[in-house]
């Protein structure tokens, strides 16, 4: 039997859901309290967000079409009522996610391990394999619920947005605490450069920092825009490759009233190699655009002749200069360079950390930095 067509978009589904969830957050939509505990949980799981994201498509596409069988997210398994998980999670739910910013993973949840290419029906008893089980068998139990009935799609859909909606709003919560506890510390002065620098340092040495480093030099530049008559173009995806997004690298720098890119910045946290930069080179030629500088920064140590072979690169060319600079090294520089704008980089860094998908820089991450700025101006 062939599926019966739907009626409803997708978008138009997930929009009801969110409607229904947000009318009142503290009031669980499902009434069975087993169920509602394995939702909470797949939800509040902190190690590992797939599930969130991967319920939303699943649940979405049974709403979507009741005659698919919502175990079977997979084309592959070749029957009338599997479907593409994937597709419904690209097309729709990361549009969802994005407008109601609520807190999943960046990218699919079916190109993770658990839940790439299975191409078979995810009963309650299939081995996902992975470092979580408890979480993976909350996952299936609740897709097992939806297929005998215990619940409808539409039911666990708005649950799950109810969940993330509670989610979210606790985080902003507690960066709106965190952010009161700046303007009130008592006789706070101004953070000296280096007393920046050694915050910065700090918050760069936490886990998950990756994105940090494309932080720091943005907000440098954005901080001296006016003094250098140059600008930092906005940022491209955390998750996106070079040649999806378009970018040359991770900062790009034009000169004020000049589309052109003049520098470029590329961000390590691993040790520079040269074969970065041969491909960075590369980038350029494929691009045909004319660079004066192509920098690399990383957190990790320089060696020595990766620095001679960057300085090699201006005699070959005779256009681009590549050199690879220290991010704590580039930072001290800038700071003591223009000392006077010094808190306008705090400010703009702090700014850029805050507004970044937490797909980039996670919640902790974002608290962190808030906690350690006050214990710095605390003691000032």
């Amino acid at each position: 039997m062939s599926p019966t067509p739907p009626t409803r978009t997708p978008a138009s589904i997930l929009d009801l859901a969110y409607e229904r969830a947000s009318s009142d957050p503290s009031r669980p939509i499902i009434n069975n309290p087993e169920i509602v505990e394995r939702v909470q949980y797949v939800c509040r799981f902190l190690q590992n967000k797939v599930g969130r994201r991967f319920l939303l498509a699943c649940a979405l596409a049974k709403t979507h079409n009741p005659d698919l069988d919502i175990r079977k997210p997979y084309t592959g398994i070749g029957t009338p009522d599997s479907y593409s998980g994937r597709r419904y999670d690209e097309s729709h739910v990361k549009k969802f996610v994005i407008k109601y910013d609520l807190p999943v993973n960046a990218s699919t949840a079916f190109l993770t391990p658990a839940f790439r290419n299975r191409n078979a029906t995810l009963t309650t008893d299939f081995d996902l394999v992975g470092d979580y089980p408890t979480l993976y068998e909350k996952i299936l139990l609740l897709l097992d619920d939806v297929q005998s009935g215990r619940i409808s799609a539409e039911d666990l859909l708005a649950e799950v947005v109810r969940w993330l909606i509670i989610i979210r709003d606790e985080q902003r919560q507690r960066i709106d605490t965190l952010l009161a506890g700046l303007r009130t510390v008592a006789g706070a002065i101004p953070l000296s450069s280096e007393a920046i620098v050694n915050l910065i340092q700090q918050h760069l040495g936490c886990r998950n920092s990756s994105r940090l480093p494309v932080l720091v030099v943005t907000a440098a530049y954005n901080a001296a825009s006016e003094r250098l008559g140059e600008r930092a173009l906005p940022l491209s995806d955390h998750h996106g490759a070079d040649i999806q997004t378009g970018s040359l690298g991770d900062v790009e720098i034009t000169l004020a009233n000049d589309d052109n890119v003049i520098t470029c910045y590329e961000m390590k946290d691993k040790r520079v190699e040269m074969s970065d930069i041969s491909d960075a080179l590369r980038k350029i030629t494929d691009r045909g655009d004319r660079i004066d500088n192509y920098i690399f920064i990383t957190t990790e140590e320089i060696d020595r002749e990766v620095v001679e072979y960057a300085a090699s690169i201006y005699e070959q060319t005779g256009v681009v200069e590549v050199v690879v600079l220290n991010c704590i090294g580039f930072l001290r520089h800038f700071l003591h360079l223009f000392h006077r704008l010094r808190t306008r980089f705090l400010e703009e860094y702090q700014r850029l950390v805050l507004d970044e998908p937490e797909s980039a820089v996670g919640q902790p991450l974002k608290e962190a930095f808030l906690a350690l700025r006050q214990a710095a101006e605390s003691k000032e």
